[in-house]
């Protein structure tokens, strides 16, 4: 009796265990979870992602530089065309108005190739600027006027130092000119325009001579006989507020004086309509002689 309930009992035990299994098993697979069994090995394969964003490329202005420190290669900074500068302008050493030892060389240089008739002056006027200009058209270059470096250049090349001769040479002697029948009696200055001389003359004969310059077209000196109305050793002009020593005036304003600005210019210049003397020392000796009445003939 004993011995069969104890039969029951395991298999009643037996039963339900079965069931329990069962309703695992029922369970599992409505969960979806696959059953290893126990011990079973890591599955090779990764279950699948989900796909991800793409990463965005880097920016090509970003540090590419490697571990190593080095730069970013060439195609990572937009290349740049090199900016073109134009040449600078030669400089200028002289130009108008400038006075100077390296002018004088100037003009003596260009006389020495005929770019310049006249004797050196220190003084860069319009006679030194049209002699610029005429070395710079022969030699291609531009007709500035200016001296600048490359037209300084090219008249060293083609021209040796000038001696103390040429950069100072002596005043030469006027050029002789018959004198105007008028200035044949008594005493008179006679004063020749095309010969620019002035001959302080006694009774026919010259007694003295010296080189001068006369008014611009825009303040000619007048011509025709006069005489020596007035004598004033150190005038100052009223009008243009000038010096104008040894001034022996002749006709309203104008008169024969000494001219600094004839000294130093030469030709360059003009007066205001008086008749300039350069040599200080010549007219110094003439404002001596000369008198008051003293006939003055100026001619062509």
């Amino acid at each position: 009796m004993r011995r069969m309930r104890t039969k029951s009992n395991a298999r009643r035990a037996r039963t339900t265990a079965a069931a329990a299994v069962g309703v695992l098993a029922l369970t599992t697979l409505t969960a979806g979870c696959k059953v290893e069994p126990v011990g079973a090995t890591e599955p090779t394969t990764l279950p699948a992602k989900a796909p991800s964003r793409p990463t965005p490329a880097p920016s090509p202005t970003a540090d590419a530089a490697g571990p190593g420190g080095g730069s970013a290669s060439p195609s990572a900074t937009p290349s740049r065309t090199p900016s073109v500068r134009p040449s600078p302008r030669p400089s200028t050493l002289m130009s108008m108005g400038d006075r100077s030892k390296r002018v004088r060389e100037l003009q003596a240089r260009l006389r020495q190739i005929g770019h310049f008739g006249r004797g050196p002056t220190g003084y860069y006027g319009t006679t030194t600027f049209a002699s610029v200009q005429s070395f710079q058209g022969k030699r291609g270059l531009e007709r500035t006027g200016r001296t600048d470096t490359v037209t300084w250049e090219r008249l060293l090349a083609m021209t040796r130092e000038p001696t103390a001769e040429e950069l100072d040479p002596p005043d030469a002697a006027p050029a002789a000119a018959k004198p105007d029948a008028r200035c044949m009696t008594g005493r008179v200055l006679c004063i020749s325009k095309n010969s620019r001389s002035l001959s302080w003359m006694i009774d026919g004969k010259v007694v003295s001579s010296m080189d001068v310059r006369f008014g611009s077209q825009y303040t000619p000196t007048r011509e025709g006989t006069f005489s020596v109305y007035w004598k004033s050793r150190h005038h100052v002009s009223t009008l243009y507020d000038s010096p104008m020593p040894y001034a022996m005036f002749f006709s309203g304003g104008q008169a024969v004086h000494y001219s600094s600005d004839f000294a130093a210019r030469g030709y360059d210049g003009a007066s205001h309509g008086c008749v300039n003397v350069r040599d200080e020392g010549k007219i110094a000796s003439l404002y001596a002689q000369v008198q008051d009445g003293d006939k003055v003939v100026i001619y062509q």
